[in-house]
């Protein structure tokens, strides 16, 4: 089974090119990938982040919205 990476907030904030207060409030209205704590920190698997971002690419093209 491959090793799985996790993100930070901040991680995810520059993957998605916004800021990490952004990723914060989306996590608070449960819009975006599952993030989980460790300690005062979110992580989030990558490989969740980058599919919720390829989901919401598709969504956009599919609108016909740029």
């Amino acid at each position: 089974m491959a090793e799985q990476i996790y993100m930070t907030s901040a991680e995810f904030a520059e993957l998605a090119r916004t800021s990490p207060e952004t990723v914060r409030y989306w996590r608070h209205i449960g819009r975006g990938p599952r993030g989980f704590k460790v300690g005062r920190r979110v992580l989030y698997v990558a490989e969740e982040v980058r599919s919720w971002l390829d989901q919401a690419r598709a969504e956009q093209a599919g609108s016909g919205r740029a």
